[in-house]
């Protein structure tokens, strides 16, 4: 507790040195401000948008901003809004993009800038294609003092309302690990308490039920893995993960796997079904998600190496094996996806659109945790023709990662640290029926200054086509509930 005091006193502290007449700085110029004349924060220039996403709400993040004037044009329809802070009221917002569905929004804005009178314009365009209304996302602090400090929120996009699915004060302070949606669906979800009271708490057509997803020979209970289509299933991942901090000037923190095994739980039988070949002690296997049809399962696999020493040389491959949806089981035979060793690379973070289409993974130098590794880079996979390719058109100068599908596949978000290097953010991107993406744009906040003042992480952003339902009085109920032991299967 004192040392939880003294960092929030800490932070406190800074953030007092950035504000407006507290330190002399007010942060006027934002890291990752948008190109022109006039720079903006967040950039919201030439992006593509749903049309039912929040206001875009932002602000000119340059010094001594006077006279600003901001000027929408759609059609015939025009909005204009004074001031360095351009903030829309949300009935006004929805109002403005009614019909605007494959329509561009024209912006014309003009400033005076240390008295020098200057004009600028860009445009956005309104997509076709609608996107999941549900994000949910682990707020942290980026530390690892307070790893225990943490709540899960939803946040409907399309307005400012977020609510909270699970926080540390319902559950003792007990650490939580991130909520997943299975195929996209608010109604079939599953996260994680830890700690002596913990569980999963599997989310299935609104019936919330704790599980102990362990059973003995397991390395620990599950830790990454992704909900089957049939919602019988889950596979998963069981790790022995250890953080550690890099000696290197300029880079910051390491966790990787001492070991690491693939498992499946049946959810009617409640079993856990663990097989020989994809436990291997020669082996490290970790990230596992299905396929969309549920006939496939996709994992990270490296050769083990002896870690932290060998870090740089564990290199993740990305295979994949066939799953049977009747027995659960996990084929041994493999083919290879993407050889990380023969392309000096690692994998993580597999995910296949729901349409079956694509397939989004994270490549990085080396290792399984790419938060703090500014070259990790977004890659696509086409599965109809074979064709791989890096995401560079979307790179920011920092850590892309942990990345999930809308439900019509037309959509993605993912967690970046661009910008700042320190916290994470969700931004969105269109990915059209040939592959080609749109310039990303981050999770519009109510207040154009939010993300200079907030201090946590948005982790694991993750859409859902529906509100899960879940309540903190949820949370609280199955953190005090007995939980479901699960049992090895007998094979």
């Amino acid at each position: 507790m004192r040392t939880s005091l003294i960092s929030r006193l800490f932070l406190a502290g800074l953030l007092c040195l950035a504000l407006p007449g507290c330190g002399g700085r007010d942060l006027a110029v934002a890291p990752d401000g948008s190109a022109g004349p006039l720079v903006i924060y967040p950039d919201y220039k030439e992006v593509t948008i749903p049309a039912n996403i929040a206001p875009l709400n932002f602000r000119y993040a340059m010094p001594d901003v006077r006279k600003a004037k901001t000027t929408f044009s759609l059609g015939d329809r025009t909005v204009t809004i004074r001031g360095a802070e351009v903030e829309w009221r949300l009935g006004a917002w929805k109002a403005f993009l009614a019909g605007a569905e494959g329509k561009t929004i024209t912006v014309k804005a003009e400033a005076e800038v240390g008295g020098q009178p200057l004009t600028d314009q860009w445009s956005i365009f309104v997509s076709e294609d609608g996107m999941d209304g549900w994000l949910t996302y682990r707020l942290i602090e980026p530390s690892y003092q307070m790893y225990n400090e943490v709540s899960i929120r939803e946040r409907c996009v399309e307005n400012f309302r977020e609510t909270i699915i699970c926080d540390h004060t319902l559950t003792d302070n007990a650490c939580m690990n991130c909520h997943v949606h299975g195929q996209s669906r608010g109604d079939y979800s599953l996260y994680y308490i830890r700690g002596p009271k913990g569980g999963s708490i599997l989310n299935q057509d609104g019936k919330l039920r704790k599980l102990t997803l362990n059973a003995p020979g397991m390395l620990s209970a599950t830790v990454y893995g992704e909900l089957h289509p049939s919602g019988r299933f889950g596979v998963f991942s069981t790790n022995i993960i250890i953080p550690s901090f890099h000696t290197l000037a300029g880079t910051r923190m390491e966790v990787y796997d001492t070991g690491s095994d693939l498992t499946v739980a049946d959810f009617e039988k409640n079993e856990m079904i663990n097989l020989p070949h994809i436990a291997r002690a020669d082996k490290f296997e970790t990230f596992p998600c299905f396929s969309a049809d549920g006939r496939s399962v996709y994992y990270c696999v490296a050769d083990t190496v002896a870690v932290p020493e060998g870090i740089f040389e564990l290199k993740y491959d990305l295979v994949r094996a066939d799953f049977d949806p009747e027995s659960g089981r996990i084929s041994e035979q493999v083919d290879t996806v993407w050889n990380g060793r023969a392309n000096n690379d690692s994998v993580c973070h597999p995910k296949v659109s729901p349409d079956g289409r694509w397939l989004m993974f994270t490549v990085a130098d080396y290792g399984t945790f790419p938060l703090f590794h500014t070259e990790c880079t977004l890659y696509l996979a086409d599965l109809r023709t074979g064709e791989i390719r890096p995401l560079d058109e979307i790179k920011g100068d920092k850590s892309d990662s942990y990345h999930s599908w809308s439900s019509n596949s037309r959509w993605f978000v993912f967690a970046s640290k661009r910008g700042d290097g320190q916290y994470g953010k969700p931004y969105f991107c269109h990915l059209d029926a040939e592959g080609r993406t749109t310039k990303p744009f981050v999770l519009p906040q109510k207040n154009s200054r939010f993300y200079n003042y907030t201090l946590k992480s948005f982790n694991v952003p993750d859409l859902g086509n529906a509100s899960t339902g879940m309540t903190p009085r949820d949370a609280r109920r199955m953190f005090k509930a007995e939980s479901e032991v699960f049992t090895q299967a007998n094979l």
